[in-house]
């Protein structure tokens, strides 16, 4: 019996679809490096503050175990200056789970600095690169207006 074939004839289980959304946004103007930089400090805040959006620990094959992930897919936006300011303002009404990157954080090299650096500058003047939410998927939704998916 080939055992390629055992698996060509079960039954495909449903596709998993979330009612929530994990989403980044980010400015357009950032280098590479940037981008990845910011995605990964943005996402590391979601699991402490919403631990349902955490999965099960992984192990591969021989038992080697790996720390658990999101559950579910991060979907990564950009936008401009404006779209980051106007998703701000729309996070905050909607009092979603939500992360903020400025530009100053680019030149801090911790966390205590990065704490003073945001709370040093009042809420309308943050110079936002980048901005995580969670929450219902139409909420999120409504707080991206205007961005467009990462190419």
């Amino acid at each position: 019996m080939r055992t390629e074939n055992l698996t060509a004839d079960a039954p495909a289980a449903p596709p998993v679809r979330f009612d929530t959304k994990i989403a980044v946004l980010l400015r357009e103007d950032l280098e590479t490096w940037q981008r990845l930089n910011v995605t990964a400090f943005l996402v590391s805040g979601l699991g402490p503050a919403a631990p349902e959006v955490i999965g099960e620990p992984y192990a591969d094959a021989d038992g080697t175990g790996y720390l658990p992930m999101f559950r579910q897919p991060v979907l990564v936006f950009e936008g401009t200056k404006e779209n980051l300011t106007a998703a701000h303002a729309r996070v905050l009404s909607r009092a979603l789970p939500r992360a903020v990157f400025t530009r100053d954080l680019f030149g801090t090299g911790n966390d205590r600095d990065n704490r003073a650096a945001v709370a040093a500058v009042p809420r309308d003047e943050l110079d936002l690169v980048g901005l995580a939410v969670y929450g219902p998927r139409n909420a999120v939704d409504k707080v991206l207006k205007g961005a467009r998916m990462h190419p």
